[in-house]
């Protein structure tokens, strides 16, 4: 039986490998992608979601969604500031041709509202890789689809550090208020890939050898994205690195091998809405003895070589 799922991303290098390993996997079904504001705007997100699935020759619907933060008006340092001088990491357009494609016209959250009310929706896991906006704001407009959402799929937070800042990941950073809403939601089957978890299991060049000799457009252009990856990640200035993380594919990963989270622990996760240094931190509670309860499963470590493994069989597909 294959997974039926729906990507909520940001489309960068990351969500790309994401998207394409989802909508290739045989195991995999994606009914539908949401973009939203984060590694760019919301237009390039969507452009660029445009871009990954008309360079692989596939047809699913893509739905933009928030252009902003839930609450705030942009993000707690804007985009262009923190971006400055690691443009050439983060891309505002991803090295694929126009797109041939468009966008559906209807909003992202109305989507995923409909989709999670209907007959189908329990049986589609959600897997959210950008700023958690688009879920948030369907989980408030429409309540109810904390207990339709049968496991929801996380790339984001970090235990005790961050990439952003020194305790935030960037996906939770960009809206804290989001991530808050989503965690507090109810909803029963929450996975959360953090930073810990994609660190550990990053792509090395020897993989992209690997889709290299793939030789499909789905493993060439991941080869092409991971080694601008490597080249491009913060610390290659000091010595060439010889492998990156790939977050949001790691997400995809775990869906088909759930065996590539090698340790996790289940815990309560809150995110700092406030703070100073602590904005879009994530805690971890797994206290025996703590008075929340538990509401997700944190990876802490992962398998390169079975991520690995898992996009090769999608890009061989």
């Amino acid at each position: 039986m294959t997974t039926k799922l729906i990507l909520d991303c940001d489309t960068g290098s990351d969500d790309a490998v994401a998207i394409m390993a989802a909508a290739l996997h045989p195991e995999l079904e994606l009914l539908a992608i949401t973009t939203v504001n984060g590694n760019v705007p919301l237009e390039n997100t969507t452009d660029n979601t445009l871009r990954v699935i008309d360079a692989i020759g596939v047809s699913i619907p893509v739905h933009a969604g928030a252009p902003r933060p839930l609450v705030r008006p942009d993000f707690p340092i804007p985009r262009h500031v923190l971006n400055e001088g690691r443009e050439e990491f983060q891309k505002m357009r991803l090295d694929f041709p126009d797109p041939r494609s468009t966008a559906s016209g209807r909003n992202a959250v109305e989507v995923l509202i409909e989709h999670y009310l209907s007959d189908e929706g329990p049986e589609t896991v959600l897997v959210a890789v950008g700023p958690l906006t688009n879920v948030a704001a369907a989980l408030t407009a429409e309540p109810r689809l904390a207990a339709r959402i049968p496991r929801l799929v996380i790339m984001g937070g970090a235990r005790g550090w961050g990439n952003v800042s020194a305790t935030a990941e960037f996906n939770f950073w960009v809206d804290p208020e989001a991530a808050a809403v989503v965690f507090s939601a109810g909803i029963r089957d929450v996975l959360v890939c953090p930073l810990d978890a994609t660190h550990d299991a990053p792509l090395s060049r020897a993989h992209c050898d690997r889709f290299d000799a793939i030789g499909t457009a789905g493993a060439v252009s991941t080869s092409l994205m991971v080694r601008q990856r490597i080249d491009t990640y913060p610390g290659s200035e000091h010595g060439t690195l010889d492998a990156a993380p790939v977050h949001d594919a790691l997400c995809i990963a775990a869906l088909v091998r759930p065996d590539v989270i090698t340790e996790w622990v289940d815990a309560a996760v809150t995110v700092e809405t406030g703070g100073l240094h602590s904005v879009g931190a994530m805690v971890v509670d797994d206290r025996s003895w703590s008075p929340l309860a538990h509401n997700a499963r944190v990876a802490l470590r992962a398998d390169a070589d079975i991520f690995a493994d898992v996009l090769s069989e999608a890009f061989s597909a």
